[in-house]
C-alpha cells in the first residue's frame, strides 16, 4: 500500500488533457449530448423523488469541501428549469457551503435516489438568500430554515449506473460489516485532541439529534 512519503517516487504521471484521452479514448456522441444547460421534465422528476445530494464548493483560495444534504423527498425547490432552492436545516453551524459561496459561487451538485442505479448531476452558480418569503415555501412544519442557497443551472445530466451497480450500494446484503468503525464521538474527540471523553461527546451527539431533528 503506498504511503504519503512515497508520492514523490512516482514516475509515470499524466499530466494534460492529451494524456489522459490516449488512455481512456474520447466519448461518443451520446455521451457528449446528454448534458444539457437546463432542467427537462426527466431531470425534475428525479429531483422530486430525491431525498439525498452531495453538493461540492470552493472558496476563493480553492479549498475544496463536498457536504451531504438529506430531507423528505423532494426537499429541494424546483423554481423553474434554471433555478433551484436548497434549504439549510440546523446542523454543526460549520455552513461550510455558504462561507465558500459567499466568495465563490461555483457549485456542482450528485442527486441521488435509494434504489435508482443512476444519479443526477447538476452544476452551476449560487446565492445566499434570506427572502421570508421562500424560507417559509422551504419550512417542515412550523420550522422555517434561516438560509436558503439559490443555484442557477448551468449544466445537467444523468450519471450511468456503472459506479452504484460496482459498489452494491442499495444491496444491504453486499454491505460490508460495520465492525471496527469508529463512532462519530471517538472520530471527534480524537481529530480535535478534545478533552471531553468520548462518552460525553457522544451524549452531546444525542441531545443534539433528540432536539434539532424534525
Amino acid at each position: 500500500m503506498p504511503t504519503e512519503s512515497d508520492a514523490v517516487s512516482w514516475r509515470d504521471i499524466v499530466s494534460n488533457a492529451d494524456q489522459l484521452r490516449e488512455i481512456v479514448g474520447t466519448p461518443s456522441h451520446r455521451v457528449l449530448r446528454k448534458q444539457i444547460d437546463h432542467l427537462d421534465a426527466h431531470c425534475r422528476r428525479f429531483i422530486a423523488k430525491s431525498p439525498f445530494l452531495v453538493i461540492s464548493s470552493c472558496d476563493a483560495s480553492g479549498h475544496m469541501d463536498t457536504s451531504p444534504k438529506g430531507d423528505p423527498p423532494g426537499f429541494v425547490a424546483i423554481l423553474d428549469a434554471r433555478t433551484l432552492a436548497i434549504p439549510d436545516r440546523p446542523g454543526n453551524r460549520r455552513v461550510d457551503t455558504f462561507c465558500n459561496v459567499v466568495t465563490n459561487p461555483a457549485v456542482s451538485i450528485l442527486f441521488m435516489v435509494p434504489g435508482r442505479e443512476e444519479t443526477l448531476r447538476v452544476s452551476g452558480t449560487a446565492l445566499v438568500v434570506r427572502d421570508l418569503s421562500l424560507r417559509r415555501s422551504l419550512a417542515i412544519g412550523d420550522h422555517i430554515p434561516d438560509l436558503a442557497l439559490i443555484v442557477s443551472v448551468d449544466e445537467a445530466m444523468f450519471h450511468c449506473a456503472k459506479c452504484i451497480v460496482r459498489s452494491h450500494l442499495w444491496e444491504p446484503d453486499a454491505w460490508p460489516a460495520p465492525a471496527g468503525l469508529p463512532s462519530l464521538a471517538e472520530a471527534i474527540v480524537a481529530h480535535g485532541a478534545l478533552s471531553e471523553s468520548v462518552e460525553e461527546m457522544q451524549a452531546l451527539i444525542d441531545a443534539d439529534q433528540a432536539t434539532r431533528l424534525y
